[in-house]
């Protein structure tokens, strides 16, 4: 039933609501102090009951039908520039599960009314892109994530879908009894992805010999940090594997960003807002023996999908970080200020997650998210791995049934 007469609704369509319909998902406790001069109704037979539907005379409508949109492909046939733009609905009819639109030149479209609420602008500022379980060391200590073994991720849908789940909650995941070689590496890391060809290869195998520019190549210790903040999308996952070590320390260091953040947005929102705005440079200089490269890439610490807020890029490398020279001097002065708030919470020992690699155990990082760092080491010690397309990543998730 709807809470308004159906002719009610017809005339109020008729009179005032002459444009595509939006569906606000309400949370706020009066839609009418918000909207005051709209009218609304409820529809209470939808699976969405705290629904309201308000339409505006300047929205086009995504018509489903087959001359509109072909669903074979998954595409829009209809050319959008082609409508006219104050076009309006000759008839509007509405019944229990379906808005009904007729067209000047007699064209009919139907909107199911669940999917207008699951692609409302209301219903997507309240909906999570991402599910994530945010931590600390204690919080993915007591979680005990399960790590899934080689040969059940490489040959069933079921250990790669429980690994891809445990990775996209937590943005870190491990995959044990590997063979220690390169090329079992390089195998299970294309069993979920395209690997991404960058200025260090495909498939990296490195040492302490500082065969490149890169602090990386050497045993100091390194601070947490992302990778290839210096490209303009930064690499998406990284693959790191141990395959031998004669000697001490070399421990590897693993800090959730989005946890740090999420202390900082707390605290300190006002902080937060401003490191998701600020543009800022990274820079990678190589000049060593046939290496030559440089590299710039822009974007702020933090990013944010505009529409809901979330967070799902921290772009954060001391290293890296270029002169600051995109924003005037007093707002510089403010960026420091909040960026020595975040690298507090970044610093703190409870988000400190110390793991030691070792031969035959692979671990897979979100470099969107969890920051990576290393203590000096002694001795011979010998990694290889490789960066993974983000989005090839993501569409292995989805074709599993993973939210993603």
């Amino acid at each position: 039933m709807w809470c308004h007469r159906l002719s009610h609704l017809q005339s109020s369509l008729q009179d005032l609501l002459r444009g595509r319909v939006i569906c606000w998902a309400l949370q706020q406790p009066s839609f009418n102090s918000l909207f005051p001069l709209a009218v609304h109704w409820h529809h209470t037979a939808s699976k969405y009951p705290n629904c309201a539907w308000q339409q505006h005379e300047d929205h086009f409508d995504h018509c489903r039908s087959a001359s509109c949109y072909n669903s074979k492909t998954h595409q829009r046939s209809l050319d959008t520039a082609s409508v006219d733009l104050c076009i309006k609905p000759k008839t509007v009819r509405l019944d229990e599960t379906t808005l009904f639109f007729t067209w000047p030149d007699g064209h009919v479209t139907r909107y199911d009314l669940d999917w207008l609420v699951q692609n409302s602008y209301e219903g997507q500022k309240q909906k999570v892109v991402q599910p994530r379980i945010l931590w600390n060391a204690e919080i993915y200590q007591q979680a005990q994530v399960p790590s899934v073994d080689f040969q059940s991720f490489l040959e069933t849908n079921e250990g790669l879908k429980n690994f891809l789940e445990n990775f996209l909650l937590y943005g870190i995941a491990f995959v044990e009894n590997v063979p220690p070689t390169q090329e079992h590496t390089e195998k299970l890391a294309e069993r979920i992805s395209l690997i991404r060809e960058t200025i260090y290869g495909r498939m990296w195998y490195f040492t302490s010999d500082f065969s490149r520019g890169d602090t990386a190549y050497t045993k100091l210790a390194l601070d947490r940090h992302t990778d290839t903040t210096y490209f303009q999308e930064p690499c998406g996952i990284q693959v790191f594997h141990c395959l031998k070590h004669e000697g001490t320390g070399g421990r590897t260091l693993l800090v959730d960003g989005f946890y740090a953040a999420e202390q900082v947005l707390q605290k300190a929102p006002e902080e937060f807002d401003l490191l998701s705005k600020v543009p800022l440079k990274h820079e990678y200089i190589e000049n060593v023996g046939e290496c030559h490269n440089h590299m710039i890439g822009v974007g702020p610490v933090l990013n944010i999908y505009p529409w809901n807020k979330e967070l799902y890029l921290i772009r954060y490398n001391n290293y890296d970080r270029a002169v600051i020279n995109t924003v005037p001097y007093d707002v510089v002065h403010r960026w420091y200020t909040a960026h020595r708030t975040l690298t507090i919470e970044l610093r703190r020992p409870e988000n400190e997650f110390w793991v030691k690699l070792k031969p035959g155990r692979v671990l897979f990082i979100d470099n969107w998210r969890v920051l990576h760092g290393r203590e000096s080491f002694t001795g011979y010690r010998q990694l290889c791995g490789c960066y993974l397309t983000r989005d090839d990543v993501l569409n292995t998730a989805r074709l599993l049934g993973l939210q993603a």
